[in-house]
């Protein structure tokens, strides 16, 4: 977002800039605000680099160290839009994808938009756009519902006034960004001479694809590359199902066969084969096009973008908080497939190497399973005989049930 904002900014809106939020950690804080917000982006390939400083960011809060801040910002007059990227578990989301009031308290980021949105109503102010970045399918549309539950449990007579004035628009993201490592940090000091906490590391490509639904006021994104659309589905479902599913599939086997990086992973000619095999034999099939979108070129893209030498995308990284993405990367494509009859041997071989990532099998070298579901789901295999693990995470009981079971 500060990427694309940047360049409308240099085009001549420069009546917009951003406000960041951390909930909980200072880190971006900590790198920005000596910086006045200023940081780079740096993209590489096998072609060489370039860099981008980017100054569309004013200031990062931070949630911890100051609440009263972050709910003044979002009730400021000048806000138009409140973005989220806050990943699949800081949804508060319960087993059916419901909100849970348990997990969604005084910390999580309803508590701070339903506050926020308070004041605005009060003081006579339009509502906002609440924009989803995160890796859900229909994000916007989750996110919607599950804020109307938040508000329905805490200030019901809000509700009414949120679905009039605010929106939450569907939104697909595609661009790869290993976290940024203090190797990459060093290396740009070195080589430009300067030091950026805050630098970050990604691939040359880049789309955003996003509902056209906004509440208010915007900047004109896409004259600068964004595609704004009547609906998202299409392209959210194939970087679901294809892209996110392909990374899943490599971070798991990748580090079942010793590797640590994506591009190491492809490069690995057994681990290629399944790749295609999932992004065309199982996951393309399953995903109704939008006219011009041609998925058999998305997948030879995908294949050079995995095979960039550049960016050492860590497949630990990729491997984190597994619970949380295999359902709409994985399950949803099974569950299709086994209505039309097709079997889904690429998929079924990364469900294995997730549930041995999950009884440690990656922990020696790669630390503790990063997983909010770590705890409960290996009790559960501890408990099951070997051929029978399976069935006791997905079966009708089981803590991740999906009718794909009876493949």
């Amino acid at each position: 977002m500060a990427w694309y904002t940047d360049k409308a900014m240099d085009a001549g809106e420069n009546d917009w800039s951003i406000t960041g939020v951390s909930l909980r950690s200072p880190d971006v804080a900590t790198q920005l605000n000596p910086q006045n917000g200023l940081y780079t982006v740096t993209e590489r390939s096998a072609h060489g680099e370039a860099t981008r400083v980017i100054g569309a960011i004013k200031n990062v809060l931070v949630a911890t160290q100051d609440r009263e801040a972050v709910i003044r910002a979002l009730a400021a007059p000048a806000i138009q839009i409140a973005s989220f990227t806050v990943t699949e578990k800081g949804y508060c989301r319960a087993a059916d994808g419901s909100l849970d009031p348990n997990l969604a308290g005084a910390d999580s980021f309803y508590a701070y938009v339903a506050q926020g949105l308070r004041r605005r109503h009060d003081t006579g102010l339009n509502g906002l756009t609440l924009l989803s970045c995160d890796n859900l399918a229909e994000n916007g549309s989750q996110l919607g519902s599950l804020m109307h539950t938040y508000l329905a449990l805490n200030d019901p007579g809000l509700v009414k006034w949120f679905h009039a004035q605010c929106t939450c628009p569907n939104t697909m993201v595609d661009r790869i960004v290993p976290a940024t490592t203090p190797q990459d940090l060093a290396q740009f000091a070195t080589k430009n001479g300067l030091e950026d906490e805050g630098a970050v590391v990604t691939e040359p490509f880049s789309q955003w694809v996003i509902e056209d639904n906004f509440a208010g006021a915007r900047p004109t994104w896409e004259r600068h590359g964004v595609q704004m659309v009547a609906n998202v589905r299409p392209y959210e479902t194939a970087k679901l199902r294809m892209l996110n599913g392909a990374h899943s599939l490599l971070a798991y086997c990748g580090l079942a066969h010793g590797h640590r990086f994506v591009h190491q992973a492809l490069a690995d000619s057994s681990l290629a084969v399944l790749v295609e095999q999932l992004m065309l034999n199982e996951a393309a099939p399953t995903i109704k096009t939008a006219p011009g979108q041609d998925l058999n070129r998305y997948a030879r893209d995908l294949m050079i973008r995995f095979a960039n030498p550049a960016l050492n995308h860590r497949l630990i990284q990729i491997a984190m908080d597994g619970s949380q993405k295999i359902p709409q990367r994985w399950l949803e494509t099974l569950e299709e497939n086994q209505i039309l009859g097709r079997s889904c041997p690429a998929i079924l071989v990364g469900i294995d190497a997730w549930i041995r990532h999950l009884q440690g099998a990656n922990e020696d070298e790669h630390g503790p399973v990063v997983d909010p579901m770590a705890e409960t789901l290996r009790a559960i295999l501890n408990k099951a005989e070997p051929e029978g693990a399976v069935s006791a995470l997905f079966g009708p009981t089981g803590p991740m049930s999906g009718s794909w079971l009876t493949t």
